[in-house]
């Protein structure tokens, strides 16, 4: 099984690039998480609408085929390291691949929104979208050694 983030935005300081890559790396083959990078649309002349709806149509071009989709919204549900690790279990029980979409600048489309088997918010508060990575990222290595016994999560 693996773990695919779509994210919107490409070009990442160095700091994200190494965040992301520390705990990618992490991860066992058995849950390999793999970033694919959505160049963001140029807004010049394009509304927002437009412009989320070109990227939406990008995104679904990259998704990979019968994966379950979370989106990862402000407005999704937020769940403890401890709850994720139980979805984990869930999706990994399925053998689908999962896939979790990342938003730019201006957010998801809402067609994109919809089509998601899940909404989930890593928190209440507005986060730059490079460091989301790095945050999904160790959170899904945290919910997969919590599932390990691994001593890296010390509640």
């Amino acid at each position: 099984m693996k773990f695919h983030i779509l994210a919107i935005g490409n070009k990442m300081p160095d700091w994200i690039k190494k965040g992301y890559m520390e705990y990618s790396q992490r991860m066992p083959r058995e849950a390999g998480l793999l970033l694919m990078e959505i160049k963001p649309e140029k807004r010049v002349g394009k509304k927002t609408e437009q412009l989320l709806q070109a990227e939406s149509e990008c995104i679904r071009s990259a998704l990979p085929p019968g994966c379950r989709i979370v989106v990862l919204d402000e407005s999704g549900k937020q769940v403890t390291t401890v709850r994720l690790a139980e979805l984990m279990i869930n999706w990994m029980e399925s053998g689908r691949d999962v896939a979790f979409i990342i938003g730019g600048a201006d957010g998801l489309h809402q067609d994109i929104k919809q089509m998601a088997h899940e909404k989930l918010a890593l928190s209440a508060m507005t986060l730059p979208h490079g460091l989301v990575r790095v945050l999904l990222a160790e959170q899904l290595y945290r919910a997969f050694s919590i599932n390990r016994n691994h001593p890296y999560h010390r509640a």
